[in-house]
């Protein structure tokens, strides 16, 4: 009976140190993984004198007053997914737009209609 106690024991211990061995080279290589490729976002048209937010999933790029255009920003990815969110503070419109995993020069205008991606 008391074999068979230490047998589970030893059993659950070793399970334990596998699993912890596991989470923490998982850890290791998410800590690691960086990207080369980068994105290039240009407000070409109709953001003078709008007050504009842009992210980058949950990153903060960009919070001001647009004074003159274009205005560029250059940011390398830092996710496996990337979506580009373009707050017009005014109105409170979003714009979401998908970024390819490629990277790449996205160009934006806004109208009436609100911001729109221009073909590249």
């Amino acid at each position: 009976m008391v074999g068979n106690g230490i047998l589970a024991f030893a059993v659950l211990f070793v399970v334990v140190i596998f699993v912890y061995m596991s989470l923490r080279l998982s850890r290791q290589q998410d800590a690691e993984r960086t990207f080369i490729e980068n994105y290039t976002f240009r407000l070409e048209k109709g953001f003078t004198g709008k007050s504009i937010s842009v992210y980058a999933n949950d990153s903060l790029l960009l919070d001001q007053l647009i004074g003159e255009e274009p205005v560029v920003l250059s940011v390398r990815r830092f996710d496996e997914h990337t979506a580009l969110l373009i707050v017009d503070k005014e109105t409170e419109q979003v714009a979401t737009f998908g970024l390819s995993e490629l990277g790449g020069t996205y160009r934006f205008e806004k109208d009436e209609n609100g911001i729109r991606l221009l073909p590249q």
